[in-house]
C-alpha cells in the first residue's frame, strides 16, 4: 500500500526545516548505505555526527506522529531518526531494498514501513521521482512540499536522476505493530469504515461489530 499523507509540515515549518538544512554540513550518502545499496546510491545526507539535529528531528517527527493518516497507515511501534537527503543534478538512487534490520548496538528495529517527507516543492527540480515497485505496478511519486509518502520497506524502489534544481527530503523507517503489509492495508481500510460509522452512527449495532473486529484484529496481529 502506498499512502500519500498531506500536510505533514506546514509552510512555516518547511521554511524552518529548510533554513536549518541550508546551514548544515552534508556528507556522501553512501556512508549510511548497506553494501548492495552503496553501489547505486548517489546523494548527500545531513551529517548526523555534526550534532544539532534535535530541533529538526522534533519538527519532522512531530508532524508525522500528529497526523492520523500516518498513525493509522503505519501503526508505528518504533521510528528511526530521519535521514535528510539532498539530490543535485546528476544524483540518483538506483533500484534497491532497504535493510530489514536497522539501528546499532542494543537499539535495533525492523524496517516495515518507509516514509519520505518532501521538503522541496516539485517545481523546484526536474526528475527525482520516487519510483516504487508495488504489486499493482510501478508508482511514481513527486510529492508537494510538506507531504509524505508511506510504503512497505520490503518493496524495490528508486529515485530517478535529478536533472535540474535540488531535491530535499527527510526519510525515516518504522517498525510497525503489524509486521505484514497486506494486514496493515486491510486494517487501514477497515479503520476508515470504522471511523465513518463511529461519527455517523455511533449507536448502531454494525458500528459496534466493525469496531470490535478492528480492535480484535489489532490484538490478534500485533507483535507485542
Amino acid at each position: 500500500m502506498l499512502l500519500i499523507v498531506p500536510g505533514v509540515l506546514k509552510q512555516d515549518e518547511l521554511r524552518l526545516a529548510r533554513a536549518w538544512l541550508a546551514e548544515a554540513p552534508f556528507v556522501d550518502g553512501k556512508l549510511s548505505a548497506g553494501a548492495a545499496a552503496r553501489r547505486v546510491k548517489q546523494n548527500e545526507e545531513r551529517d548526523r555526527s555534526a550534532g544539532d539535529l534535535e530541533r529538526l528531528d522534533r519538527l519532522v517527527m512531530g508532524g508525522l506522529t500528529r497526523h492520523p493518516m500516518y498513525r493509522n497507515g503505519a501503526l508505528p511501534l518504533h521510528a528511526a531518526s530521519p535521514l535528510y537527503s539532498r539530490y543535485r543534478p546528476g544524483m540518483a538512487y538506483g533500484d534497491h531494498l532497504d535493510d530489514p534490520i536497522m539501528g546499532a548496538g542494543s537499539v535495533l528495529y525492523r524496517s516495515d514501513v518507509a516514509v519520505t517527507v518532501f521538503l522541496s516543492a516539485p517545481e523546484e527540480y526536474d526528475g527525482g521521482e520516487l519510483v516504487i515497485q508495488l504489486v499493482s505496478g510501478e508508482q511514481q511519486v513527486k510529492g508537494a512540499a510538506g507531504n509524505a509518502a508511506l510504503y512497505p520497506a520490503s518493496t524495490i524502489h528508486r529515485v530517478s536522476p535529478v536533472t535540474r534544481g535540488e531535491r530535499l527530503v527527510a526519510v525515516t523507517w518504522v517498525q510497525s505493530l503489524v509486521r505484514d503489509a497486506a494486514r496493515r492495508e486491510l486494517l487501514y481500510g477497515l479503520n476508515l469504515a470504522r471511523e465513518k460509522l463511529l461519527a455517523g452512527a455511533p449507536e448502531a449495532e454494525e458500528t459496534a461489530q466493525v469496531n470490535a473486529a478492528y480492535l480484535n484484529l489489532i490484538r490478534m496481529w500485533s507483535d507485542i
